[in-house]
């Protein structure tokens, strides 16, 4: 299967780039454009999670509906992105036409490849080995890691976001991080004219 953009991890950042790339498929500079995310992978931080001090979510919203909530409401709402479940991500390739992304049971081409992982050892994905590093923003007793980027670019075509791209542990800053990342990658789509996308109410 072959994608313009996607996505590696199904944590806050990861959905929340999905979200926005989904949201921007009806835009003319998207049309035809293929989004997906690979959901299943490490366990994510969100499971035990309790949540009172987000900007929009109820007080005492728990991590793990959040994680369920976000896939049926990416579902509902842009049914367009593919959620690939029950897949763990093994190798990310360098391929002529952008990046070939292997996994435990397929393998998948895009042009553009977002990491959305978090910043647990051990990271063990063949084709990312050099671009580990220590994360700079973690308490270093935890021994935390982030992949080398400029403003969540690794390199042309591959992205990282969330606490992988350097960001500390916290929900708000990890949706903005995911979300960046998904208007950078509008941005090129929109032959780099700097692109967000909104919804708007209706009067």
């Amino acid at each position: 299967m072959i994608f313009d953009a996607l996505i590696v991890g199904g944590g806050v950042s990861g959905m929340q780039c999905a979200l926005i790339l989904g949201s921007a498929l009806t835009k003319e500079y998207a049309r035809g454009k293929k989004v997906g995310i690979i959901m299943h992978q490490r366990a994510s931080h969100l499971q035990d999670a309790l949540f009172n001090n987000v900007l929009g979510l109820t007080p005492g919203t728990l991590g793990k509906d959040i994680l369920e909530g976000g896939k049926q409401q990416l579902s509902q709402s842009y049914p367009d992105v593919a959620q690939i479940e029950n897949e763990k991500v093994m190798a990310v390739l360098d391929d002529e036409n952008g990046y070939k992304v292997v996994t435990n049971k397929n393998e998948y081409y895009s042009k553009a490849v977002i990491i959305a992982l978090n910043y647990s050892k051990p990271f063990e994905i063949a084709g990312l080995e050099q671009y580990v590093e220590r994360h700079i923003r973690a308490n270093a007793m935890k021994d935390r890691i982030q992949l080398r980027n400029f403003n969540h670019l690794i390199k042309d075509g591959l992205y990282v976001c969330g606490t992988l791209a350097g960001w500390r542990s916290q929900f708000a800053i990890a949706a903005g991080s995911g979300a960046s990342v998904a208007t950078d990658i509008l941005t090129v789509w929109n032959e780099n004219v700097p692109t967000k996308v909104h919804d708007k109410q209706v009067k």
